[in-house]
């Protein structure tokens, strides 16, 4: 019986397989990858790999074997279809008759169009008749952490979320909820809804931002439709940008405070503070 990770080298992806390692040996960990190469460092580890892509149904035939724990991480080509990539991979776990399936969903409570794929896949999913559980992750530090540079240049946190409040965590959250899951008992046909322990509004980063740096940040709010403006500028495609600036109008509803405690009861600790990550962007 293996551990299998799809999208073992993606941002979230490489965070699972390092909890893994530290609760199941190595070589119980599949890790499923399209690129060998980037994935050199966890086969150095004794991590099997699986080279299959979603958008190439016939990569995954045979991937799985029974009594597998498979993680489905949801993937990130917005424009390619992701509800039939992820109903790829449950079509060959349900063949391969796995033990559990566990996917990366979105909040219940997220309106947003980027909870539509989301909905969708967990429909496939319970259609499947596999055991299943659903991770509902919230959103990330990362989110924010990870683009600080335009933030710092103009000193202005922009956003279109009004004073909303966000449970964000770090991916090492979130990934230690799904490697709890891969290695426990009794989360078949479970539902998780997932988000940091502290509600914050953007008015807070800034503030925090403003602390850590010694410089003024302020928080700037601006229409749904200036911030689709402002992201398409800056060189995202249309209808990325577009569903961005619907995730922080669900923000400034309330839809990504995430109030169920699942998370740090999944992992067993608290969640990292936003002042944590955000120390830790400012050092790299």
């Amino acid at each position: 019986m293996s551990i299998v990770v799809t999208g073992a080298t993606g941002h979230l992806g490489r965070h699972v397989v390092e909890q893994l390692l530290e609760k199941v040996p190595a070589e119980r960990i599949t890790a499923v990858v399209r690129d060998k190469e980037k994935a050199a460092g966890l086969a150095a580890r004794g991590v099997r790999l699986a080279v299959a892509d979603y958008n190439a149904p016939e990569t995954f035939d045979g991937l799985f074997s029974a009594g597998d724990r498979v993680l489905l991480i949801s993937g990130n080509e917005f424009d390619k279809g992701r509800v039939r990539q992820h109903e790829v991979v449950i079509d060959a776990a349900r063949a391969a008759g796995v033990a559990l399936l566990a996917y990366t969903s979105a909040p219940g409570s997220l309106r947003a169009a980027l909870a539509d794929d989301h909905r969708a896949t967990e429909e496939v999913l319970l259609a499947s008749g596999l055991p299943y559980s659903l991770l509902r992750n919230g959103w990330y530090h990362e989110n924010y952490t990870e683009n600080l540079a335009p933030v710092l240049e103009h000193g202005a946190v922009v956003q279109a979320a009004g004073d909303g409040r966000i449970s964000s965590a770090s991916r090492a959250d979130y990934a230690a909820a799904a490697a709890a899951v891969l290695t426990g008992e009794g989360h078949e046909n479970t539902t998780y809804e997932l988000g940091g322990d502290v509600a914050w509004g953007f008015a807070e980063y800034a503030a925090e931002l403003s602390r850590q740096t010694g410089r003024e940040i302020v928080y700037n709010p601006v229409s749904v439709e200036a911030l689709t403006g402002i992201l398409t500028g800056a060189g995202l495609p249309a209808p990325l940008a577009a569903i961005l600036a619907g995730v922080d109008a669900s923000i400034e509803k309330g839809e990504l405070a995430v109030s169920s405690g699942d998370l740090s009861r999944l992992t067993g600790r608290p969640t990292t503070p936003l002042a944590d990550a955000v120390a830790a962007a400012l050092k790299d």
